[in-house]
């Protein structure tokens, strides 16, 4: 379902219509870091039945949260309006996916959106602010959006642990360590990227002894269909700036929400901050085109 990556001994997959199949990446410079995740359909023409509706449900449920990420704002708003929206599409937010507050040279900040709320799963309450930044990353499933692991061995993304120490008692195991310490100090990595016969016996033994995160693979039940919609959003003073995105297909949907009010109300907001006014106005009269589009767009539209 997430984080494969595959390895260089696998064969070649080949795609076909209609596989539903999900890309997600990111990159960084100098340490700030932008990240986009996104469901394509292997078809030609219109999105239709439920591959439709967990494409709609987790696009919408993008849109609130772009429009709920702003200053002042809890993280469990956040949680609350995401899962309503994927009920309203019959779709289910899948569990254990976490929106993390993004700094230089961090990707999981403790600042985090948790997507579905439930007693094994805790974050603490956060607040918004500005000059903030978020990956806003959204999963529904048209199953029970509860995936498992399967198989340990198809984990093949880490992130080195850089609170942690162990000394390895493996050689092959200090021999990967240290050139994930070089290679991959702080940020996620692909298990391709190493010395292939060594990397897959050294790095159990760094997983095992946390000074390796695994993004593991996780499996929804068969004939379940899973989307994920992942973007990055920076709080500014004139509003929020979504800086990572791709198009949709066309969709559609066996659901209606055009008569959900709350859902409505949340997609009228705006993602842009009214200016406060104040000041001397300048003599002469803008023209459309200089029009300030922090006030052509407001935050809170009737």
């Amino acid at each position: 379902m997430s984080d494969d990556e595959g390895n260089k001994e696998e064969k070649e997959l080949d795609l076909t219509s209609p596989d539903v199949v999900t890309n997600d990446m990111g990159c960084h410079i100098d340490g700030f870091i932008a990240v986009v995740a996104h469901t394509h359909v292997i078809q030609e023409g219109p999105i239709t039945g439920r591959a439709a509706d967990v494409i709609a449900a987790a696009n919408t449920a993008a849109e609130v949260a772009l429009r709920l990420v702003r200053p002042g704002k809890n993280n469990k708003d956040v949680t609350e309006a995401i899962q309503k929206v994927a009920a309203a599409y019959d779709c289910k937010i899948v569990e254990g996916v976490l929106s993390h507050q993004l700094k230089q040279f961090v990707i999981d900040g403790n600042k985090v959106i948790l997507s579905v709320a439930n007693p094994e799963t805790r974050v603490d309450d956060a607040e918004f602010e500005e000059n903030e930044v978020y990956a806003v990353d959204i999963v529904t499933s048209t199953g029970e959006g509860k995936p498992r692991l399967l198989d340990e061995r198809q984990t093949t993304v880490y992130k080195r642990a850089v609170d942690k120490n162990y000394h390895l008692k493996m050689k092959s195991s200090r021999f990967i360590f240290s050139e994930i310490s070089q290679k991959f100090p702080i940020m996620p990595f692909s298990a391709r990227a190493l010395e292939e016969k060594r990397a897959r016996l050294g790095l159990v033994e760094c997983v095992n002894h946390d000074l390796l995160q695994p993004y593991p693979v996780l499996h929804e039940k068969p004939g379940d269909l899973v989307a994920h919609i992942k973007f990055t959003v920076l709080l500014m003073p004139n509003g929020s700036d979504r800086i990572t995105s791709h198009p949709l297909q066309q969709l559609q949907s066996t659901k209606n929400i055009d008569n959900d009010s709350e859902i409505k109300a949340w997609l009228a907001l705006g993602t842009r901050t009214k200016k406060k006014g104040g000041g001397k106005k300048k003599k002469g009269k803008k023209t459309d085109a200089q029009e300030d589009p922090a006030e052509a767009i407001p935050m809170d539209q009737e």
